[in-house]
């Protein structure tokens, strides 16, 4: 990463984290684009800000999203159907580094908390997502959020974990308020330290910190040559994946 980005497009921006995201990005002087697949759904966004009609399933719409952006959030999300999570969560993504059409830009992607979890399907289509945004070649930090609006109001000590080990799939595995998710996805954008960094994010009784940097400088980096986080287990054998992201791989890879 040479630079801070200037430009950021929010994917997911009408959204209850992305109006966050949109929110945080002002405030902290990006100019904001936002791809918007219902124009009606972008009202109470800020009117500086630039839309773009695009959907996430439909490749043909996008490359006027990502052109002249140079940094990327990622905040869409669905349900837990394993199909919407495979067509719009993987796909948004998927379809999204293809428009870039090997352009390099900053990425954060929001995951969640457990996506590593064995045989649960809509999780392991957001893992392969994360995998795709590795595999890119852009700058990135990945962050997977733990419970949203389960947190006290004092618990706002922004902490980051790895290795995914919390898969209760419950509060239990950690809680995060919605506008520090915003803020770290931010924060991210401008960090050194936090590129190639993957983890989870949760909330402890305490304030918020000031700067995010040594935080995000204690974790353990993502190797280049692997499409797993740092500390993660690896639960997708590349050989027993699906043909669909395999060549998904190979042309974002290729690119």
């Amino acid at each position: 990463m040479t630079s801070r980005p200037e430009t950021v497009l929010i994917v997911g921006a009408t959204g209850s984290i992305g109006r966050h995201v949109v929110t945080e990005a002002r405030r902290q002087g990006y100019r904001v684009r936002a791809l918007v697949r219902n124009p009606d759904r972008s009202r109470g966004l800020p009117d500086d800000i630039e839309l773009v009609v695009g959907d996430l399933t439909e490749p043909d719409t996008l490359p006027a999203a990502v052109d002249g952006v140079d940094a990327i959030v990622f905040v869409h999300g669905t349900t837990t159907s394993e199909r919407d999570v495979r067509d719009v969560d993987y796909g948004g993504v998927a379809n999204i580094l293809k428009a870039l059409d090997g352009r390099r830009v900053r990425i954060a992607l929001m995951t969640a908390i457990g996506t590593t979890r064995p045989g649960v399907s809509y999780a392991e289509w957001k893992l392969r997502g994360e995998r795709l945004v590795r595999a890119s070649g852009n700058a990135y930090t990945i962050v997977r959020p733990g419970w949203f609006d389960y947190n006290d109001d004092d618990q706002r000590t922004i902490v980051m974990l790895q290795g995914d080990t919390r898969q209760s799939g419950t509060p239990r595995d950690g809680v995060i308020a919605r506008d520090e998710i915003a803020r770290v996805l931010i924060d991210a954008l401008g960090s050194e330290a936090a590129d190639h960094k993957t983890f989870e994010l949760v909330a402890e009784n305490g304030p918020e910190q000031d700067d995010l940097t040594p935080v995000f400088a204690a974790l353990a980096t993502d190797s280049r040559a692997s499409l797993d986080g740092a500390e993660d287990a690896s639960v997708l054998p590349l050989d027993r994946e699906p043909e669909s992201f395999r060549r998904d791989l190979d042309s974002i890879r290729s690119r």
